[in-house]
């Protein structure tokens, strides 16, 4: 007799993660659920709802009919994501800490908990895909563009993605729901989760504040060094950032390229002077850049892309692929320059290289 191989199920309490297992089970897997607790502090119900989660799991495993573990890693998160997101503020940049959670928590602690437990692999409820080809293991976009998550995986590597299943990879949202509604789960029209896992839907700049000191600055226009306004610390304000800044204009303005009423954008931030730099109008050609350089690489096929190749790129999740190519510096830094001039390239932030549907790696812009 045959015996099923074993797979573990990251379970959210949503919709995509629900319907994954419930693919894999019908597929003839022994599916096993686990719940992760990342997060500890200030862990109330106001901004944070990993107890209803808990609870949504629960419900959903007995309809699908597996068993769940719930297991913490908030100490491995505190250590391996966040002091490391606490640690890129404080020197000016914005890190993205779900790329960081993906590699060193969900892809790494719970691949470890899963294969020490005896399971074969584990599955998640990424819009992702994986798939061997010529003896490599390739990250792939997932088949609904909208949703792809292939940006915040690019950090996995051979041995995360060879124990790694997404079954979601073929399918697009609209009909992820549609099962988990056939299936009778009660998550079908459940809402998506957004912003960082820690932080929930409460104020960004509240939340940083508790770690970070305030530290009052100037707001000067980068084009005349025109005094504007103050802030509260250079760390709470990300490049092409325009809400918050409360020193006047409007979104779209009067002209739209810098006209008296058009909205003021973050251009550049000073850390020694603790000063903001901003401009005005979202075409403005602060705000562009057509080169950038990329440090800790890191390449899913273990290689590095050929240099001088044309490839795309994203240089934020919500954005369509741009032309590129790539001109390597050294092993762990590399410049990529584009066809055409990016938009708000932030220090901190990924920059995600693509061939086609194959996603290869990328690195932190610097």
């Amino acid at each position: 007799m045959k015996v099923a191989k074993t797979v573990v199920v990251g379970l959210s309490g949503g919709v995509d993660s629900a319907v994954a297992a419930m693919l894999l089970k019908e597929q003839g897997w022994h599916v096993l659920g686990l719940f992760m607790k990342n997060w500890e502090d200030d862990d109330s119900d106001e901004y944070c709802s990993s107890r209803q989660d808990l609870v949504d799991v629960m419900s959903l495993a007995d309809v699908i009919g597996i068993d769940v573990e719930v297991v913490n890693f908030a100490a491995e998160y505190k250590e391996r994501v966040f002091a490391h997101f606490l640690k890129e503020y404080q020197l000016g940049r914005t890190p993205n800490p779900d790329v960081l959670c993906n590699s060193e928590i969900k892809f790494s602690a719970f691949l470890e908990h899963a294969l020490s437990i005896g399971a074969d692999c584990i599955a998640t409820g990424h819009y992702a895909g994986v798939r061997e080809f010529a003896g490599t293991f390739q990250l792939l976009k997932a088949e609904d563009g909208t949703k792809d998550q292939s940006y915040f995986l690019h950090r996995l590597n051979q041995q995360q993605l060879a124990k790694t299943l997404f079954p979601l990879a073929g399918l697009y949202k609209r009909e992820v729901r549609k099962i988990a509604e056939a299936a009778g789960l009660h998550v079908a029209l459940k809402k998506d989760s957004t912003g960082i896992c820690f932080i929930g839907e409460r104020p960004f700049k509240d939340f940083l504040m508790r770690y970070l000191p305030r530290q009052k600055g100037e707001i000067r226009s980068l084009d005349d060094d025109r005094l504007l306004g103050e802030h509260d610390g250079v760390a709470y304000h990300t490049i092409g950032q325009r809400k918050g800044l409360h020193i006047g204009g409007v979104k779209g303005g009067r002209s739209g390229d810098g006209g008296d009423h058009d909205a003021w954008f973050v251009a550049r931030k000073d850390i020694a002077s603790n000063t903001l730099y901003v401009v005005q109008g979202h075409a403005h050609p602060a705000l562009l850049t057509d080169e950038l350089r990329a440090e800790d690489l890191s390449w899913v096929a273990g290689r590095a892309a050929h240099t001088h190749w044309v490839y795309t790129a994203r240089t934020r999740y919500r954005q369509a692929d741009a032309a590129c190519e790539i001109e390597r510096i050294d092993a762990d830094a590399c410049l990529i320059r584009f066809a055409e001039p990016q938009w708000a390239v932030t220090p901190g932030q990924s920059v995600v290289i693509y061939e086609s549907r194959v996603c290869l790696g990328g690195g932190v812009i610097a």
